[in-house]
């Protein structure tokens, strides 16, 4: 029988018996390793009930000490590296090199949360009038609901929690059911850290644990990472029951390329941007659009030539450039998205399907896949391929290119490759996406910068990096205060509504 991963409520790890259960495939094998318990609303009642004690007193910790538990964090985090890493590569089925590059990123976003005091202090202005002082605070929202993704179990969690609880909230979190080992360990590290116990909740679970937590009244904020469809549909329901919500959603992020840019370096930049992780990334390059035929032309051969270079292997595989989807649905969802666009015109350059990997023949693997002359009336462009399936246009002008660009529903990241700043300049300041990349293929800012797209990558005003995450975690108040004089007259009795002044 397999291994069941409990919840992880008040500090300890929940016994699962009787509960709801899904199961944990290895994506390298088709294997089922463990199973998941699937929580309800009685769960997620509890959970909610000791992070609401716990945030009270959470809530009240200095600054200082709570700041002294993400530093511990961050150390723990750099020597679990490697255990986190095989747990995040056998149930996701990226390398563990990648693994590792997701980890960095994750203790990068710790890093920042120990800035919090900085991001979250007011402002003060002495004697506004009449002897009063006016200033502005921010203060812990309370309880946090988090929905993460599979496809970054721990950078995705820890750089939106990390800042939650370190600006004074409670979490209550639902990892993806697909990858829930690496939560695990973020709960132990946690204790290790001195986190008191109940600041930090798992429900484990699928869209009956969703639906619990956005329509539960104790929780006051919820931010989300995942696809478009849900995560429009969290953003409504969440909104409904009277929460803050930040719902970070899909893309399909173009790269554009100047007939002057260096074309070798622009195809290795695609390639590996458009194919890492298996494409299961909100910011992997989607569809290349060089400008000018005779760009197209000599890019495509180059980028021909770079993915037979690729090599797909097992999660484990030193020498894999990427390794499998997660899942087997994941798998069909691409392979049928391939076969609707050779429907419907498009060129299959090169075929990923039937890839075969020695002794792993049940695994879920897809190969590189390249198409040529995808059109915008295509579902192929119209809709985001979570998995190894890119995609060539053909572009006339920088103006068509930035048409073709903003005239797609999604917003999150557009590239440029020029050596010309003219070019560089106009693409920065008319494509409408909330992330842009000048010859960078994958603008993920660093995390004191926001990040988050525009249009359909994104529901509700708030990012989930930088500045702004903290804002999104607190609310303000402001405070107008005046200590009069003991031994001043009586006040007298004025219904007036005055402005403030130094008689009033």
């Amino acid at each position: 029988m397999s291994d069941i991963i409990g919840h992880y409520i008040a500090g300890q790890i929940q016994a699962p018996e009787g509960s709801r259960t899904g199961p944990i495939f290895n994506p390298s094998t088709g294997e089922e390793i463990a199973r998941c318990a699937y929580g309800d609303q009685a769960t997620m009642d509890q959970a909610v009930q000791v992070a609401t004690a716990a945030a009270q007193t959470w809530s009240k910790t200095s600054h200082a000490t709570r700041i002294a538990v993400m530093y511990k964090l961050r150390e723990l985090m750099i020597a679990a590296t490697d255990e986190l890493a095989e747990v995040i590569g056998r149930e996701h089925g990226k390398t563990i090199a990648d693994a590792k590059g997701e980890i960095g990123r994750a203790i990068e976003g710790i890093e920042f949360a120990t800035n919090e005091p900085h991001v979250t202090k007011g402002e003060f202005s002495v004697n506004v009038g009449g002897g009063i002082d006016v200033f502005s605070m921010r203060v812990p929202v309370g309880v946090v609901g988090c929905i993460t993704p599979f496809n970054f179990p721990i950078m995705v969690p820890m750089v939106m929690m990390g800042m939650a609880i370190a600006v004074g909230n409670a979490i209550v979190w639902k990892p993806s059911e697909k990858v829930p080992g690496a939560a695990m360990i973020l709960a132990r590290l946690l204790k290790e850290a001195g986190l008191p116990d109940g600041v930090f909740n798992i429900v484990h679970g699928d869209k009956a644990v969703v639906d619990a937590l956005l329509e539960h009244p104790g929780i006051a904020a919820v931010s989300f990472v995942g696809s478009t469809g849900v995560g429009e549909y969290v953003y409504q329901k969440g909104t409904a029951n009277n929460k803050r919500v930040a719902s970070f959603t899909g893309g399909k992020n173009h790269m554009v390329v100047m007939p002057d840019a260096d074309l070798d370096a622009a195809a290795a930049a695609f390639v590996s941007a458009g194919f890492g992780s298996a494409s299961q990334r909100c910011m992997a390059i989607s569809l290349l659009l060089p400008v000018g035929e005779e760009t197209a032309v000599k890019l495509r051969e180059l980028v021909i030539e770079k993915i037979k270079a690729l090599h797909i292997g097992p999660y484990n595989d030193p020498k894999a450039d990427f390794g499998a989807v997660v899942s087997a649905q994941s798998k069909d969802a691409v392979e049928k998205a391939i076969a609707e666009a050779i429907d419907a015109g498009a060129e299959l350059v090169i075929d990923g399907r039937g890839i075969q990997i020695p002794g792993h023949a049940n695994g879920y693997y897809i190969g590189p896949t390249l198409f040529d002359h995808v059109t915008m009336d295509m579902t192929f462009y119209k809709e985001e391929i979570f998995g190894p399936a890119r995609g060539i246009m053909r572009a006339a002008s920088l103006d068509e290119a930035i048409a073709i660009t903003n005239a797609h529903d999604y917003g999150n990241g557009s590239v440029i490759f020029t050596r010309d700043g003219k070019s560089a300049h106009r693409f920065m300041n008319e494509v409408e996406a909330g992330m842009i990349g000048v010859n960078v293929p994958v603008p993920l800012p660093v995390s004191y910068f926001n990040f988050g797209g525009l249009r359909r990558s994104k529901f509700g005003d708030g990012h989930l990096y930088g500045p702004d995450a903290a804002r999104f975690y607190t609310k303000f108040k402001t405070v107008s205060q005046r200590w009069p004089d003991a031994a001043a007259a009586p006040t007298d009795v004025s219904l007036a509504f005055n402005p403030v002044s130094d008689k009033s």
